[in-house]
């Protein structure tokens, strides 16, 4: 009778079903992988957007600007360029400046000068192109390219130049624009260098020269402003032009007034004068430039060789004429420049043999 008992109540309870089981585990296994993975997930998006947000406020930091005078800091800049990445060098200070000088004045052989330097790019002359200087508007995008270091050319250095500028020739567009021009070079801390040459009859020979084989192109077929060779130098110096000497007067007094009214309206500029002839005879002024865009001193160096030496009566054709023309007058000078040359290589040469003198005297007898 009990074990009839026995046997009635194990038929009533449920029986264990293994599948049920199992479904169990499953599920019970899933729910765990579930919350692991959130929680996984929790941590990678904190651990990603703290170092998402600290990047931008490494970028965004403003620059500790070097220790420097007053009067200095408008000047000092910290350009961000669009195309490219300053990368370590983004706190590396930068000084913007140009060139104001004229056509066939040496400003080509001194920019050269200046790009030799491995921390200062010069860009050339980059509003011959006339578009660009169509209007102030235009003239205003062209050189926020410039200084915001977005324009790239053959004197483009690297993320940590120091000093970026252009060369500007005053008939194209400067002068037109002055006013506002000046305006954008005190708002925005440019300097301006100014480059200009003291013959200005030896400047005119040179255009005239400079013309007739942008005609002729006496370099097989090639017109060369400048050259690297002084081969080439010497096919391109024999033409000797043949100048106007009816208005001889008129053109040298025109480029005076003009290289006067520039001084007078960039004056209230930073700047610099320099004079063509003062650089080639006084290395001692590429110096002051250094120091005037306060990049360390280097010894710079050009490949460019000059095309016109030796005295002006032998690169004019009418040489008679011009002095005819110039005698008398305030522009009489430029005849006898080359005499003012020889004495100043004489008198350097004296005192050069001066002092060697001094220093034999100061010897012991043997």
């Amino acid at each position: 009778m009990a074990d009839d008992h026995s046997s009635f109540t194990k038929d009533l309870l449920p029986k264990k079903s293994p599948l049920l089981l199992r479904t169990i585990v499953v599920l019970f296994v899933m729910l765990c992988g579930v919350y692991i993975c959130s929680v996984c997930l929790k941590q990678i998006r904190t651990g990603t957007s703290i170092r998402f947000l600290s990047i931008p406020e490494v970028i965004q930091k403003p620059c500790q600007k070097p220790h420097i005078e007053p009067e200095e800091a408008p000047y000092v800049h910290f350009p961000k360029p669009t195309t490219y990445s300053r990368a370590e060098c983004a706190c590396n200070p930068v000084r913007y400046f140009a060139i104001f000088s004229m056509q066939r004045s040496g400003s080509g052989w001194f920019e050269t000068l200046l790009n030799n330097h491995t921390n200062i790019s010069s860009n050339g002359e980059i509003f011959s192109v006339k578009v660009r200087r169509s209007n102030m508007s235009t003239i205003s995008e062209t050189l926020d390219r410039v200084y915001n270091l977005d324009w790239l050319s053959s004197a483009s250095k690297n993320e940590c130049t120091a000093a970026v500028g252009l060369k500007w020739m005053l008939n194209q567009g400067l002068m037109q624009n002055h006013g506002q021009i000046v305006e954008y070079f005190n708002t925005r801390g440019i300097a301006a260098i100014f480059l200009f040459r003291r013959n200005l009859l030896r400047r005119l020979i040179s255009v005239l020269a400079n013309t007739y084989d942008r005609d002729v192109k006496l370099l097989n077929g090639t017109h060369k402003s400048h050259v690297h060779s002084h081969q080439e130098a010497e096919i391109l110096a024999k033409y000797k032009p043949t100048i106007n000497t009816t208005l001889l007067l008129a053109d040298l007094k025109q480029v005076e007034d003009r290289t006067a009214k520039a001084l007078q309206y960039f004056n209230s500029t930073r700047h610099i004068i320099l004079y063509y002839e003062d650089v080639v005879k006084n290395r001692t002024k590429l110096k002051d430039v250094q120091d005037f865009l306060k990049v360390p001193q280097r010894d710079l160096k050009s490949r460019q060789v000059k095309i016109h030496k030796g005295s002006l009566s032998n690169q004019v054709e009418n040489w008679g004429d011009v002095q005819k023309a110039l005698n008398g007058t305030h522009y009489e000078s430029f005849l006898h420049s080359d005499l003012r040359r020889y004495i100043w290589i004489f008198s350097l040469g004296r005192e050069a043999i001066s002092s060697i003198t001094e220093k034999v005297m100061q010897l012991e007898p043997l």
